[in-house]
């Protein structure tokens, strides 16, 4: 790969401007490919080695949920049926007990299901899709050191060691959430930042195939919630599963040993430690440390005409939504619209970007924290069964008065913040609803009891309540 940047001097007012995409992961590889299909000169800087030659893959691995606003976006590229011909489709989450029953609950109508995708594979297909641009050129092993707002300078540490300087018209910081295209943000006035870690970190184990085939039934999203903790497993094209186990870090703190592992997979997952096998369980519980989950924060995520922050260096969200990479991928096509509407003028785009997307990517950060409570605790609560059920069977009669917010948030492109206001909305409607019928079927029921009574006043209560079978229900 390319390991010398061309160093571009200020461009002629009649051609194209230069954009410096910092960072190569998901988000900033497909932004090359928007920035350089509307015709900007892109170069692309990623600190890391290129990972389509590298031999083990460095960073995060736990498997990506595409859903519909990722599938937009790459949809805009020309990139969304590749991508979803190497997906495996999750219909439903399936839920296990201690006991090892399993129930369905499914994401939607039969028609919505997400996608598992492997985050190795989706980078390197952007990144062969930007570089098949000839106004993109990527640059590898290339770490930001500094850069200037008002001379558009950057500063990198290149592959050989040497400090080199790049300039750019805009600078686009897809780095992460520890961007160091944000620091230059941090020495601002009146600019937001908060980053928040959860007390829960995960490590990932594999689930093998069995005779060649799946362990357990493909076309889910696995979950094992245990109250304070859980398992996922999420299906690999190699008919494996990617098991993360998500839990406090002062309880992997008491696992110390392999002995001690077992022990613990064995009274909370059973039915799983036959699939994984007990000396794999053992050795690859300890391959890695539990690894820490940030959510950040930021507002805005503009300066000036200059320089814009998108996905994890924006708003990186915990994982329990599946929708981080979704929220980043939104934001391309959400500021590529924003690009038509103001005719490419720098100054009003990244105003009115920074406008659009925090309030949603605030939103998207809320939900993804109150996820996990749900997906470890509430997916075992009869109400919340009884709950989905009822929103599920009042969208059907009534579509467009009521939406599960996890269809709006995973199957539609409602802002995120219009999808938590409308959820709020329909919750107050359900509940004083079935407040309402709950009164009126007492007072109901007081009534019969009284006219009972009148008509046979010898009887008794025993009498009456294996008369009425209704009675029950009070």
């Amino acid at each position: 790969m390319c390991s010398t940047p061309a160093k571009t001097m200020d461009p002629q007012p009649t051609k194209k401007k230069v954009v410096a995409v910092v960072g190569g992961g998901l988000v900033g590889a497909l932004n090359a490919s928007f920035l350089a299909k509307r015709g900007f000169q892109v170069q692309l800087f990623e600190s890391r080695e290129d990972i389509r030659q590298a031999k083990i893959v460095r960073g995060r691995s736990i498997n990506l949920a595409l859903s519909l606003r990722g599938r937009e976006a790459l949809k805009h590229i020309g990139m969304e049926e590749k991508i979803v011909s190497k997906g495996i489709p999750m219909h439903a989450r399936m839920i296990h007990s201690i006991s090892g029953k399993q129930s369905p609950i499914p994401y939607g109508k039969k028609s919505q299901y997400i996608l598992s995708v492997d985050r190795a594979n989706l980078n390197k297909e952007l990144l062969t899709a930007a570089e098949a641009y000839p106004n993109t050129k990527l640059n590898f092993g290339y770490k930001l050191s500094d850069w200037s707002f008002d001379s558009g300078m950057m500063t990198f540490q290149g592959p050989n060691g040497t400090e080199e300087e790049i300039y750019a018209d805009l600078i686009v910081g897809c780095d992460g959430a520890f961007s160091a295209v944000r620091k230059q943000f941090l020495r601002q006035s009146r600019f937001n930042y908060s980053q928040t870690y959860i007390p829960h970190g995960y490590i990932e184990l594999t689930m093998p195939p069995i005779n060649g085939q799946f362990a357990i039934a493909p076309n889910f999203l696995h979950i094992w919630p245990r109250n304070t903790f859980m398992m996922i497993a999420l299906p690999n094209m190699d008919k494996t599963f990617t098991c993360t186990l998500f839990m406090p870090f002062e309880e992997f703190d008491k696992i110390t040993t392999g002995a001690q592992a077992l022990e613990f997979f064995q009274k909370y997952f059973p039915d799983a430690v036959p699939l994984m096998g007990v000396a794999a369980l053992k050795r690859d519980f300890f391959q890695l440390p539990a690894q820490a989950m940030v959510s950040v924060k930021s507002s805005p995520y503009h300066m000036g005409d200059r320089c814009v922050l998108m996905g994890d260096a924006a708003h990186a969200v915990v994982p329990f939504y599946g929708q981080g990479m979704n929220a980043g991928f939104e934001d391309c096509i959400v500021f590529d619209g924003i690009m038509d509407q103001f005719n490419e003028d720098l100054s009003a785009v990244l105003l009115e970007y920074s406008k659009i997307r925090v309030p949603d990517d605030h939103a998207i950060a809320d939900l993804a924290m109150y996820n996990y409570i749900e997906m470890r605790s509430h997916v075992n609560s009869r109400w919340f069964l009884f709950r989905k059920f009822l929103d599920n069977f009042l969208h059907r009669i009534m579509p467009r008065t009521i939406i599960p917010l996890y269809t709006m948030v995973t199957f539609s492109r409602m802002r995120y913040h219009e999808a938590v206001r409308q959820w709020q909305w329909q919750n107050k409607v359900i509940s004083r609803g079935l407040f309402v019928c709950g009164t009126a079927s007492a007072i109901g029921g007081t009534f019969l009891l009284i006219k009972l009574f009148t008509m046979r006043p010898s009887i008794s209560l025993e009498q009456l309540w294996n008369r009425v079978p209704a009675l029950k229900w009070f």
